[in-house]
């Protein structure tokens, strides 16, 4: 029997039209004025149990606001064409911006305790559950507004830079792109499928898919170009309001990084350019002719032809294989995403681009992708599995305003569930020397992108808001910004095409969150380290990191990572192994091609 490939939205609601959607919604708002009613000018004077009984009625209100929201902003994802979806997500939107207006005083009222009596806090055992959470308020007191100004600020949002974010994603969805015709006879014309034909073996179907979809990016370069503009200038003056020195110091408290951390991942990786292009250098030879940037996913050639194809129910069955030979219990809460219908895989016009896994606290993750029958799938369905068992890990043991983790651990159980996968894979084929090749490079270029292409977006977004904080920029400033950039990091190795120019407005973070992107390096940086230790200390290793994922934001992450897996990112050595572990595999690949 085929496993269903569209998600199963029915824990939440049962359809745009359900009754209980304006019926919750007006319970919600009610509930949000109760609260207020009770604890607005009050909270100074709560004892510890009286403000954890506080904490656990806003908890609840959030997570109902969560099912709220979840429900059409994920019909809307599936379907960016559907009009009703995007409607009441408006809606909604508007609903949950009023409720966090009403509630929004709490947390100023804790930010204006004196030190004493918020320490006090911190270390009662009644408030433990909380401790990080006060302990962060204590770090953002003095960025925070008035009541009025911050109630405006979220206000605005929905009109200001929400609304061009949510412009961008609508504008992206109705995009139609020109058809391209494989050798095969199939013709294809949504970004997914374009996306797919970047691992081609046919040269000129990789350019033409990679025009196909850069030339209609092109055409709008202009929008995209004013979109980000006043993304940037809103994170400006918001960090001109809250004194913050710029958007990446709002972003990297936000983030619970130490910017020396930062600065030591982007020092750490643009040392190491070299890495990079002695891949594409050994790719270039390979393919016979100088790679270009259409060329970077291109298979590499095979004395006999390597079939890399799988559809969705082998694919699935392969990924809950991979997950039994670590842990037969994270295996087994994989198994319910597929079994209860939380994926959303199936190809269709108006989906989304990209990949998500999408939680609701008190329910469970759902999943969006669109699965085009090959590994890079396949490795973008485990990337987001990791996120859906960390967050069942996280449902297990935290409660919701412990229930987001950091952005770099956030990360770390997507790209670990990817090393997984290649080492099932790679044990399946040992006696495969072609398949173990293509596989190792497939490997190999996904690390090069994680450690030196999105930290290469995070060098952009340094230009771009530096540029911010000056004035005004256009699209022609984020081109040519984007291509000095790319064309330093691929130096010989890789001939940067025109059309690369705009490629930066398919980066959907960019526009979303500032500065995300660099976190996946460092996840991946994270992720490395704890593999090496899995694969040293075998199933040892595996309570602590379970016990990692289950901390959510209940601590500091990099206190975290010390603590369970024995991982620390203060640690200039930690980056520098990351980098000698893919040294160390290009060493084996050019040895292989002796």
């Amino acid at each position: 029997m085929a496993l269903a490939q569209e998600w199963d939205l029915s824990d939440l609601y049962a359809s745009l039209e359900d009754t209980r959607l304006s019926a919750d919604l007006d319970a919600l708002q009610a509930q949000a004025q109760d609260f207020r009613q009770t604890y607005r000018g009050q909270v100074a004077c709560l004892t510890p149990a009286a403000l954890a009984q506080a904490f656990q009625a806003l908890e609840q209100l959030w997570e109902r606001a969560g099912y709220l929201y979840a429900f059409p902003s994920l019909v809307f994802a599936a379907d960016t064409r559907n009009t009703a979806a995007r409607e009441l997500l408006d809606r909604v939107q508007e609903a949950v911006t009023q409720i966090e207006n009403q509630v929004l005083f709490f947390n100023l009222e804790i930010q204006q305790l004196a030190d004493d009596q918020l320490t006090a806090l911190q270390q009662h055992p009644t408030l433990a559950n909380y401790r990080h959470y006060l302990n962060q308020a204590r770090l953002f007191k003095p960025h925070q507004l008035s009541e009025v100004v911050e109630q405006t600020r979220n206000q605005d949002s929905l009109t200001g830079r929400q609304a061009f974010i949510q412009l961008r994603s609508l504008h992206q969805g109705a995009l139609d792109y020109p058809p391209v015709t494989i050798p095969e006879g199939k013709s294809v014309n949504t970004e997914a499928e374009l996306g797919a034909l970047l691992f081609h073996p046919d040269a000129e179907v990789r350019h033409q898919a990679y025009q196909a979809v850069r030339g209609v990016m092109a055409q709008h370069n202009l929008l995209y170009g004013f979109i980000l503009n006043t993304v940037a200038q809103d994170h400006r003056l918001e960090c001109q309001m809250r004194h913050y020195e710029s958007t990446l110091d709002k972003q990297l408290l936000a983030d619970e990084v130490p910017e020396a951390v930062f600065r030591a991942i982007m020092a750490g990786t643009e040392a190491r350019y070299d890495l990079f292009q002695r891949y594409y250098r050994l790719k270039g030879k390979a393919l016979g002719r100088p790679v270009r940037t259409c060329d970077v996913y291109a298979p590499w050639p095979q004395a006999e032809p390597v079939e890399l194809t799988l559809d969705y129910d082998t694919g699935v069955t392969t990924l809950l294989r991979a997950l039994e030979a670590f842990d037969i219990n994270y295996a087994r809460r994989a198994e319910e995403f597929f079994l209860n219908n939380w994926v959303d895989a199936r190809v269709r016009p108006g989906k989304r681009g990209g990949a998500f896994c999408s939680y609701t606290h008190g329910k469970h993750s759902y999943l969006l992708m669109s699965y085009t029958n090959d590994y890079n799938s396949l490795f973008t369905l485990a990337h987001e599995m990791g996120h859906g068992l960390h967050f069942a890990w996280i449902g297990d043991r935290q409660s919701y305003l412990n229930s987001h983790p950091p952005m770099v651990l956030a990360e770390v159980a997507s790209t670990f569930n990817e090393l997984l996968l290649l080492d099932h894979l790679l044990t399946d084929a040992q006696n495969q020397p072609q398949v173990r090749q293509a596989l190792l490079t497939r490997q190999l270029e996904d690390q090069l992108n994680l450690l030196f292409r999105q930290s290469t977006i995070s060098r952009l977004e340094l230009a771009i808001h530096e540029r911010a904080a000056q004035g005004s920029f256009d699209h022609t400033f984020v081109n040519q910004t984007w291509r000095q950039l790319y064309e330093t990091l691929c130096g010989e190795a890789v001939d940067v095409l025109p059309e690369h120019d705009v490629d930066w407005a398919r980066i959907g973070h960019i526009f979303f969150k500032p500065f995300y992107c660099y976190q996946y390096t460092a996840s991946n940086i994270v992720s490395l380290a704890c593999y090496q230790q899995y694969r040293e200390h075998g199933k040892a290793f595996i309570p602590g990191y379970l016990e990692l994922l289950g901390t959510g934001g209940s601590q500091n992450q990099i206190e975290a990572l010390r603590q369970h897996v024995g991982v620390d990112l203060e640690r200039p050595a930690v980056i520098e192994q990351a980098l000698g572990t893919i040294e160390n595999l290009l060493d084996q690949l050019e040895a292989s091609l002796d």
